[in-house]
C-alpha cells in the first residue's frame, strides 16, 4: 500500500510527511546562517543608529545656530536662570518658600529646658512657686 501512495504522488511523500507533523530534514548549516543573520541585524541597526545620530547632531547644530543668532535661550538654560531669579527675589522676603528644617531648630533638650524657664518668668508668683514643686 505505502508503494501505490508513493508511485501516485510522485515521490511528494517526503513533503507531505512535514506538511503533516513529520520529522524535518535539519539543515547541518541551519544554526551557521541563523548567527550570520543575526549578525547582519546587528549591523543594520548599528549603522541606522548611527545616521540617525549624525542628522540629530546636524541639526543640533542648526539649532544652537539659530538660538545664537536671535538669542534664545534652551529651555533648561531658561528654568535655571528662573529658579536663581526667584531664590534671589525671595532671600530677604517674608513669603518666600519654607526650608524643610530652620537652621538652630533641633531635638536638644537644652532648648526645651530654656523655653520652659521663659514661660515661667511670665507666670505669676503663686504660679511659679506651685510649678517649681
Amino acid at each position: 500500500m505505502d508503494f501505490v501512495m508513493k508511485q501516485a504522488l510522485g515521490g511528494a511523500t517526503k513533503d507531505m510527511g512535514k506538511m503533516l507533523g513529520g520529522d524535518e530534514e535539519k539543515d547541518p548549516d541551519a544554526e551557521k546562517k541563523e548567527e550570520e543573520r543575526l549578525e547582519a541585524l546587528r549591523q543594520e541597526e548599528e549603522e541606522r543608529a548611527g545616521k540617525y545620530a549624525k542628522m540629530e547632531a546636524e541639526r543640533e547644530v542648526m539649532r544652537q545656530g539659530i538660538r545664537d543668532k536671535y538669542g534664545i535661550k534652551k529651555k533648561e538654560e531658561k528654568e535655571a536662570e528662573a529658579m536663581a531669579a526667584m531664590e534671589a527675589q525671595a532671600e530677604g522676603s517674608l513669603t518666600r518658600p519654607k526650608k524643610a528644617v530652620p537652621t538652630g531648630c533641633g531635638d536638644e533638650e537644652e532648648e526645651e529646658e530654656s523655653i520652659l524657664d521663659t514661660v515661667l518668668k511670665y507666670l505669676p508668683a503663686p504660679l511659679q512657686d506651685m510649678f517649681k514643686k
